[in-house]
This record gives structure tokens, C-alpha cells and sequence, in this order.
């Protein structure tokens, strides 16, 4: 667990915004009915993007940029690459192992578990960007980088799928999903494909680059309103190039596209130079509570909310008519769906889910208990 002191030397505005992310994650994964969202809380149906399509990436650019922070402590501390290393490796070990538990839970069935997934590529895009970070220089991290987005980009549009050609990007059709197919059939989110898959884990590791040259901008000795600027002019730049690459490689979060990668990575800058402004230079923190409460237990706030949110799926009850339901199923059309347009009631219960994680953590952030992998 970390100390309150410890947190008391973090830097508040990348814990807000790694709050909004997590309350963003809650909210967008447990609507009371998937048949009726709104269409802001739904990813893209394929190429291009919703507000929703920004929490992922974003919450891999902010593991990059604590990464910074982090490591930074610990070579203070006298830890050498090796210590660091062991130190990557446990961790990316343990946040795997978490994600496999949520797919396994309650029936572990490992003939048929999912084996990608959101807690899976957070593990593997940590523990590939840590070694990137550790092991290679500054100029190498960036010319690696964007090796792996150009790579990618070229693989994806040249090499042929059998049964579809070249440069065939859709959903059955792609590289990605023909790799993710031939080594990990009857353990994919879908039958022919996974959103978090194998080739498109690379170019999610120069997301969270973004986010590790972000981190060594922040530690800079520069100002902080030139710290601010920087990451603006950045992010625009980023944005301008995403859009422009959109012409010829879509922005698609399904297959993490070299364009999806610059046009996110540009606006979790935007969102952190907001951030950044508002609590660090103009000290305006009085709304930053609700979000510190989320972002200093992320993955525990991740990982409790989709384990209880599996459960209350899996868990049957009889309602009025006597039949059998979920108990999510049971809440939602007890409490929510009598009283508003089923749109609303779906948007009200996910809202209702977010609130009862935020007074859990609360009750942890009042104690000072901040659960740490």
C-alpha cells in the first residue's frame, strides 16, 4: 500500500486525470442494458471515434508518464536497471494474472477463457514500454516509435490475409485479426478477432510512449507555463498528423491504427495540459476530489468494479413474474426501468454503478489505504 505521504508528493493534476479516465472506464462498461446507450458511451462500430473510444489509450499514455515518475524515485532510491527490471516484471505478471481471473471467474474454464484483454494488454504494454524505457536511449525510444507505428501501418496494408488480400481492413478481414485467429482460436473476444490482440499491442506500446516522453517533459526544468504550451502545440501536432494519416489508415480503436495512436495520443495531451493548467498553475482543485479518489486506486477501482459487475451478471434471482434473472437484470428493471425512457435508465444505472465504486474508494481514500501493485 502507499503511504499518504507518499501520495502527497505525486503530482495531483495526473491523478485527476487518471481519475476521469477511471470513472470514464466504470461508466462506459456497465450500462443497465447494452441494447440502449447512448451513442457517446459506445465505442465506434468500427473505423473512426466517440468520446468513449478515448479512455484506453488514454489510460496507457498515463501509464507511461508515471512510468517517468516512478522509475525516476526508484533510481533515487539506488535501484539499478536490474532492480528495475524485477520490479517491471512481478508487476506486469500481476496485472495479467488479474485480468485472466476476471475472464476465468467464476467457472475457470481454460478451454474457452478469453485470453487478451483490457488488464492483459495494460500488463504487456507496461512491461514492453518499461524495457523500451529502461534498456534505450532518448533518441532510440523515439526513432523506435515510430518504426512501430510506420511498421504497422505498412504490414496492415501490404501483407496479404489468405481468403482476403491485401490491405483488407475489416473486422474478419485484417492482418491483426488473421494473426490473432491462427494463434489464439476459441480464446478471442469474438470468433475471428479481439479488440486487444496480439500485432495491435505494438502500436499501443508508442501510445504509452507518448505518454513516457510526455513524463520526461513534465520532470523537465522548464517553467510550468512553458511545461503547459509544450504539451499543447504537442498535442495539436499529433492531432493534425492523426487526421492527415486518417486518409490512408483509419483511426480505429478495434485495430489500435498508427492513426488512432498520434490523434489520441494529441488529445490525452490536450486533457492533461487542462488538467495541468487548472490544478499546478492556477491551483483551482476544488473539483479534483471526486477524481484523486478514483486515480489513487485505479486498478483497484478497475478491477473491483468489473469483478462485482461480472458477478452481479452471473448471479440469478426470481422477479415478480417468478422467472428467473440476472441480479443486475432484477435491479435494472425494478428501479430503473419503470421510471425513465429505457435510454435514460440505462445511462441512470451505469451512473448509480460509478457512484456506489466512488463511496467505496472514498471510504479507502479517508483511511489512506491506496492499494499499490
Amino acid at each position: 500500500m502507499k503511504s499518504s505521504d507518499e501520495l502527497s508528493t505525486r503530482l495531483i493534476s495526473l491523478d485527476v486525470f487518471r481519475g476521469l479516465t477511471i470513472a470514464g472506464m466504470i461508466l462506459v462498461n456497465n450500462p443497465g442494458t447494452w441494447s440502449s446507450i447512448y451513442p457517446a458511451l459506445k465505442h465506434a462500430d468500427w473505423h473512426g471515434w466517440t468520446p468513449t473510444d478515448f479512455i484506453f489509450p488514454f489510460f496507457l499514455f498515463i501509464l507511461g508518464v508515471s512510468m517517468v515518475f516512478s522509475f525516476k524515485k526508484r533510481i533515487e532510491k539506488g535501484n539499478d536497471k536490474n532492480k528495475l527490471f524485477i520490479h517491471v516484471l512481478k508487476r506486469s505478471l500481476i496485472i495479467f494474472a488479474l485480468g485472466m481471473f476476471l475472464h476465468l471467474f467464476p467457472y475457470f474454464n481454460f478451454s474457452t477463457v478469453r485470453i487478451p484483454g483490457v488488464l492483459q494488454r495494460i500488463a504487456t504494454v507496461y512491461f514492453i514500454t518499461s524495457l523500451i524505457y529502461i534498456f534505450l536511449s532518448n533518441r532510440t525510444q523515439i526513432i523506435l516509435s515510430i518504426i512501430i507505428l510506420v511498421l504497422y501501418w505498412l504490414a496492415m496494408m501490404l501483407i496479404p490475409v489468405p481468403g482476403y488480400g491485401a490491405g483488407n481492413l475489416t473486422p474478419d478481414g485484417n492482418l491483426a485479426a488473421y494473426i490473432d485467429y491462427s494463434l489464439l482460436k476459441g480464446h478471442l473476444w469474438r470468433p475471428k478477432w479481439d479488440p486487444e490482440g496480439l500485432l495491435s499491442t505494438f502500436p499501443a506500446v508508442v501510445t504509452s510512449m507518448i505518454g513516457v516522453f510526455t513524463g520526461k517533459w513534465l520532470i523537465s526544468n522548464r517553467n510550468k507555463f512553458e511545461i503547459t504550451s509544450g504539451m499543447y502545440v504537442t498535442g495539436s501536432i499529433l492531432i493534425i498528423l492523426g487526421i492527415i494519416w486518417d486518409m490512408w489508415f483509419p483511426i480505429n480503436k478495434y485495430i489500435w491504427t498508427s492513426s488512432y495512436v498520434l490523434f489520441m495520443g494529441g488529445m490525452a495531451l490536450y486533457f492533461l495540459g487542462f488538467c495541468y493548467y487548472i490544478i499546478e498553475i492556477k491551483n483551482k482543485r476544488f473539483w479534483t476530489q471526486p477524481f484523486l479518489v478514483f486515480g489513487t486506486n485505479a486498478i483497484a477501482s478497475f478491477f473491483l468494479s468489473s469483478l462485482v459487475a461480472k458477478m452481479m451478471g452471473i448471479i440469478k434471482v426470481f422477479n415478480s413474474s417468478g422467472n428467473q434473472v440476472s441480479l443486475k437484470a432484477f435491479i435494472f428493471n425494478s428501479l430503473y426501468k419503470p421510471y425513465f425512457s429505457e435510454i435514460n435508465a440505462s445511462l441512470f444505472f451505469a451512473l448509480s454503478y460509478l457512484i456506489f465504486w466512488y463511496m467505496i474508494m472514498l471510504i479507502l481514500y479517508r483511511k489512506g489505504i491506496f492499494i499499490k501493485i
